[in-house]
């Protein structure tokens, strides 16, 4: 790692050869715009003919799949959230017969029904192939190792990227989520280039290198392709500081795809790229959902262009970002990295936060670990907010009392509101293997 903090193995860092990019990755804007235009056009009546709650939908809006003659025309579609698919459990949704479909994944269905999405043949084959462009972006090649610590099963992570690895011609190792000590042993052993995991796991195996006194940066590993949950450029800096590889961003959800809708290329490591010859983005105002402009921060939506089994129109990811124009793809637009969720908002006496604020804090104050968790509760007649977070190993008492005032102050300043501060001994909260549950609600109701 230099000075600077930038890793300082630049084998997997630099930016692809220009034959090695996809046709779409060097298409104009207009061309891309274009192409975006005939495909919506084909999604919108492939789902208003054979979704019956599409139809249903489009009906009672007043519009029909021939009203859409531009893409600005998108806006007059009704939306798509998470509460429709779970109506339609398990198979209303999908738009093509029982034997046409290949796959089915669904959510865990921890907070109701799960979500179930279906895959057609080719809804599989542009899958791998959208997941292997992804890798490439992040630094990945052909013969690489891939050290796969997503979740295999219903959880689209696992088998999306293990199937984008082999199409771009890398070697899959499955590992799968769990067993942080085997994981750790795993990459010991088969020296991977590149993992693929959530950055909250991460940092429980970079930990876990520690407890067995190895030091992470001395590892094969020289990419960490990470998703499936908001983090912030402060964690990216701590990754790459201990484990001296490069730290990317992945996003997908289920619904529009998994993983592999969009991107962050590792030469410029600037916001993502979204794969717009397939999924095509809106940002809209997360209360009353108008349409914002590019450059705008609010809510994103997708709709697919090119999905046979399940059609999704202007589907509510919940997710804040806003639209920016591409750097390292020219003809493609960067979503910001995920600041959080509309669902994980927090108002607490008025004041509204994101756990992402709370973490760019915990990880700027010396002597406090990246592991923390978010405990609402009821105080007289006001809700209450204690941050609860682990000492870095060594840290001394006085050190500790110091941090917590600095993070209460560090809340104050920064977000304006009141909270709690209770200093943990390491390895005292529980570690996430999947996505990480940063907020735990005691408030009477």
């Amino acid at each position: 790692m230099t000075s600077s903090g930038t890793p300082t193995n630049r084998r997997l860092g630099e930016a692809p050869d220009a034959d090695l990019l996809d046709p779409a990755e060097r298409m104009s804007v207009d061309e891309l715009r274009a192409l975006q235009l005939r495909r919506l056009q084909w999604t919108l009546r492939h789902a208003y003919e054979n979704v019956s709650f599409y139809q249903k939908s489009f009906d009672a809006h007043g519009v029909h799949p021939d009203d859409c003659r531009e893409l600005a025309d998108l806006a007059k579609f009704p939306t798509t959230s998470k509460a429709d698919l779970r109506d339609n459990y398990p198979f209303g949704m999908f738009a093509v017969p029982p034997d046409q479909v290949r796959r089915v994944h669904a959510s865990s269905g921890t907070t109701g029904r799960p979500t179930v999405v279906g895959y057609t043949e080719r809804d599989l084959d542009v899958w791998a192939t959208v997941v292997a462009r992804s890798i490439r972006a992040a630094g990945g090649r052909a013969g690489h190792r891939v050290h796969n610590a997503y979740g295999y099963g219903l959880f689209t992570g696992g088998l999306g990227a293990h199937y984008g690895i082999e199409r771009l011609g890398a070697t899959a190792i499955p590992v799968s989520g769990g067993m942080t000590p085997r994981q750790v042993q795993l990459i010991q052993d088969f020296r991977p280039d590149i993992i693929m995991v959530t950055p909250s796991y991460m940092l429980t195996i970079i930990d876990e290198f520690a407890k067995h006194g190895l030091d992470p940066a001395t590892s094969s590993l020289r990419v960490g392709i990470f998703g499936a949950e908001p983090w912030t450029e402060e964690m990216r800096a701590e990754i790459e500081e201990r484990m001296d590889m490069h730290a990317v961003d992945i996003y997908g959800l289920s619904e529009v795809m998994g993983p592999g809708v969009s991107q962050e290329c590792v030469e410029s490591k600037d916001g993502l790229h979204i794969w717009e010859d397939h999924f095509y983005p809106e940002v809209v105002d997360p209360i009353d959902g108008v349409p914002l402009r590019d450059g705008e921060e609010g809510e994103l939506l997708f709709t697919s262009l090119t999905k046979e089994a399940l059609p999704i129109i202007r589907y509510h990811t919940r997710d804040l970002t806003r639209l920016l124009p591409g750097t390292a793809r020219p003809g493609m637009r960067r979503m910001q990295k995920i600041t959080g969720r509309s669902d994980d908002m927090i108002i607490l006496r008025g004041v509204n936060l994101f756990p992402t604020q709370i973490e760019e804090i915990v990880l700027r104050t010396a002597g406090l670990a990246p592991h923390f968790q978010l405990v609402l509760s009821t105080q007289g007649r006001m809700d209450a907010l204690t941050v609860r977070v682990e000492s870095r190993p060594g840290c001394p008492a006085e050190r500790r009392t110091a941090a917590a005032a600095e993070l209460v102050t560090g809340v104050k300043q920064s977000i304006g509101v009141s909270v709690r501060c209770e200093i943990v001994d390491p390895e005292t909260l529980e570690r996430s293997v999947g996505k990480l549950q940063r907020l735990k609600d005691l408030r009477s109701r």
